[in-house]
């Protein structure tokens, strides 16, 4: 795709979820829990120091706005105010979301819910068997590779017989 191509392809991401509402979304869930704005990598918008417990993530999209309680590790801070940073392979996965919210818009936050019951049902991990989390990287995003759970007494596991 090439360097140009990318820089393109980032500014239709950022565009496209300005225009489906998505990223204007995230910029009030972020507000709404006080945190702090920087730019980040690839058109994203960091928001640090996200003040409420809900969703139970290490950081989270919406648009193209990346929202954490802690910091990202983006360009490497200072330690000395003792904050978390979060990892760059952190950013990548985050990245995909924006894309994927790029794809759903608003829809995007049922279809994420319907796919995390779904995990939880097949493996009792709510990203395992996320499609969305699987798109965007398990390892990258902190998910377990879990297997699905076993089957019932008496019956064979699918795939086999």
């Amino acid at each position: 795709m090439g360097n140009v191509g990318t820089r393109r392809w980032l500014r239709l991401r950022a565009a496209g979820n300005l225009l489906n509402l998505s990223t204007v979304s995230g910029l009030l869930v972020a507000v709404a829990g006080s945190s702090r704005f920087r730019p980040g990598p690839d058109g994203l918008i960091l928001a640090e120091g996200y003040r409420h417990r809900f969703p139970i993530a290490g950081a989270f999209t919406i648009g193209n706005v990346v929202i954490t309680r802690h910091r990202f590790g983006w360009p490497i801070a200072d330690l000395a105010g003792g904050a978390h940073l979060l990892p760059a392979a952190v950013l990548r996965h985050e990245g995909r979301h924006a894309t994927q919210w790029l794809a759903c818009g608003q829809f995007f936050l049922p279809a994420y819910a319907l796919a995390m019951l779904w995990s939880w049902w097949r493996t009792g991990n709510l990203g395992s068997a996320n499609p969305f989390e699987r798109w965007a990287g398990l390892a990258e995003g902190g998910y377990p590779e879990r297997a699905p759970r076993r089957e019932p007494e008496g019956r064979e596991p699918e795939g086999q017989g």
